[in-house]
C-alpha cells in the first residue's frame, strides 16, 4: 500500500494532520496501534484550554513580549478550532460547552499568584475574558469552602472528548482517508525515494511520515527516536455514580493550583475528578483511594454517592514544558508534548503541521521555534519522576 503521507496515531494531532493534507489535496493514511480514542484523546478529561504549563507573563520573561503575545494567540486559536471543527464535520454528541474554566487557589500564597497573573494579563495582554472571584463566589461557583479565591477565564470549556474523537475518525473515513486501526507500526526504513512502514498486515510505502503518539511513543520501536524526547506521566480519573443533587451549576472545568494538580467536573451528570500522582505502567488503587479521599475530604455533600468509574492514562510531558511541531530530518515530522493541555491544541496543530510536511512555512510561536530535546538520565525516568512529584507533594502539604 502507499500514500503520499503515512500518520502514525489515530488521535486529535493525527487525524487533524490529516484532515488538512487531504484538503490540500495530499493523499493521507492514518495508522493506529489500537482503536480510535485508545489513548489521550479518549481518556483525557474534556477540557477545551488555551493554557500552557508555562504562563504567559513568564513567556514575556523568558523570551519577550510578542513571542508571550503570538502563544496567547494561538490558544485562542486552537479553542475557536474546536468549535469549527465541530461545525465543519458535522460531529454528534461532541457536546462541547464553552462555558470557561475557573482556577482555584488552594491557599493564599495561590491566590497571590493567580491575581497577579491576571492583573498581567489583563493590562499587558489586553485579555478581558479574566477575572477574580472572592471566597463567597468559589463556594457558590464550586460548593466547596475549600478555596480562598480564583481566576476565572471565560475562554474555553468542555468537551465529551471520545465522542469529539470518533466523531472526528467517522467524518474523514466518510470522505475517503484511509484509517486502518490495530496496527502497530513496528519499524520505519528508508527507501531512495521515501519511507516504509513495516506493520504486522504489511509495508506502507510514504514519501513522508508523521508522528502523533504522544504519551504512548513507547508502544513499538517504530517511534523510538521522539520516546527519549519524552516524560509519559500517568493521570489518573474518577467518577461518581449519576447525581441526584445540584453540583456545578455553571459546568465549567475547575482545576487547583496545587504542584500535584487536582481538577474536577460534571460530566453527563456525574462528578468527574483527576489528578497527578498515579505512577506506573498500568491503574493504580492507591492513586484510585486517593483520589477519592481528596474527592470525598473536599465535597463532604457526596458522602454516601458511589464512585462507579476509574481510569488512567499517559500525559506525554517534555523537560521544557512545551509541546513541539517540528522536523527530525527531510522525510518526518513529529508533534507531540501537550503536557495534559492538549484536547484543543492537538486538534488545531494538524492545520500547522501538515504546511510543515508540505514545505509552507508556519508559525506555531514557540512549538516550531525551540528544540525539542532528549531527556537526559532518561533510563531512570520513573524514579526521578517519583522523587519529583513526592517533593512537590511536600511543598504542596507545607502551602509553598
Amino acid at each position: 500500500m502507499s500514500a503520499d503521507v503515512a500518520i502514525i496515531g489515530a488521535g486529535y494531532t493525527g487525524l487533524s494532520t490529516a484532515r488538512y493534507l487531504a484538503a490540500s489535496g495530499v493523499e493521507p493514511v492514518v495508522i493506529e496501534a489500537s482503536r480510535i480514542g485508545w489513548g489521550a484523546s479518549g481518556r483525557n478529561g474534556g477540557v477545551v484550554s488555551g493554557k500552557f504549563r508555562i504562563g504567559f507573563a513568564e513567556m514575556a520573561r523568558r523570551w519577550d513580549l510578542e513571542t508571550a503575545r503570538r502563544m496567547h494567540d494561538l490558544g485562542i486559536e486552537a479553542i475557536d478550532h474546536v468549535g469549527e471543527t465541530i461545525e465543519e464535520l458535522g460531529i454528534k454528541g461532541a457536546d462541547y460547552r464553552p462555558t470557561g474554566s475557573l482556577r482555584c487557589a488552594h491557599n493564599q500564597v495561590a491566590l497571590d499568584a493567580l491575581r497577579a497573573e491576571a492583573d498581567w494579563l489583563t493590562g499587558t495582554l489586553g485579555d478581558q475574558a479574566i477575572s477574580m472571584l472572592g471566597p463567597e463566589e468559589m463556594k457558590a461557583e464550586t460548593g466547596s469552602r475549600d478555596f480562598p479565591g480564583g481566576m476565572l477565564n471565560r475562554h474555553g470549556g468542555v468537551i465529551h472528548p471520545l465522542n469529539y474523537v470518533l466523531g472526528m475518525a467517522r467524518a474523514l473515513a466518510g470522505q475517503g482517508i484511509r484509517i486502518y486501526c490495530e496496527t502497530p507500526v513496528t519499524r520505519l526504513g528508508r527507501t531512495a525515494d521515501g519511507i516504509e512502514l513495516h506493520t504486522d498486515r504489511g509495508v506502507v510505502r510514504a514519501r513522508q511520515v508523521v508522528i502523533a503518539t504522544n504519551g504512548y511513543s513507547d508502544l513499538t520501536p517504530a517511534t523510538d527516536a521522539v520516546r527519549r524526547r519524552l516524560i509519559p506521566f500517568r493521570s489518573a480519573m474518577i467518577a461518581t455514580e449519576l447525581l441526584d443533587r445540584p453540583m456545578l451549576e455553571h459546568d465549567r472545568s475547575y482545576t487547583e493550583t496545587r504542584r500535584m494538580m487536582r481538577w474536577f467536573r460534571k460530566a453527563g451528570g456525574r462528578l468527574v475528578y483527576g489528578g497527578r500522582g498515579a505512577f506506573g505502567k498500568a491503574d493504580s488503587a492507591a492513586a484510585f483511594a486517593a483520589l477519592e479521599k481528596a474527592m470525598r475530604r473536599q465535597f463532604p455533600q457526596l458522602a454516601g454517592v458511589a464512585v462507579t468509574h476509574r481510569w488512567s492514562g499517559l500525559v506525554g510531558m517534555t523537560m521544557d514544558s512545551l509541546p513541539h511541531l517540528s522536523r527530525l530530518d527531510d522525510r518526518v515530522t513529529f508533534s507531540l508534548g501537550y503536557n495534559g493541555t492538549g484536547v484543543a491544541l492537538a486538534s488545531m496543530i494538524g492545520r500547522h503541521a501538515a504546511r510543515m510536511v508540505l514545505g509552507q512555512k508556519t508559525d506555531a510561536g514557540l512549538l516550531t521555534s525551540e528544540a525539542l530535546r532528549p531527556v537526559p538520565f532518561y533510563e531512570i525516568r520513573e524514579p526521578a519522576v517519583r522523587l519529583v512529584a513526592g517533593y512537590y507533594q511536600f511543598l504542596d502539604a507545607i502551602g509553598r
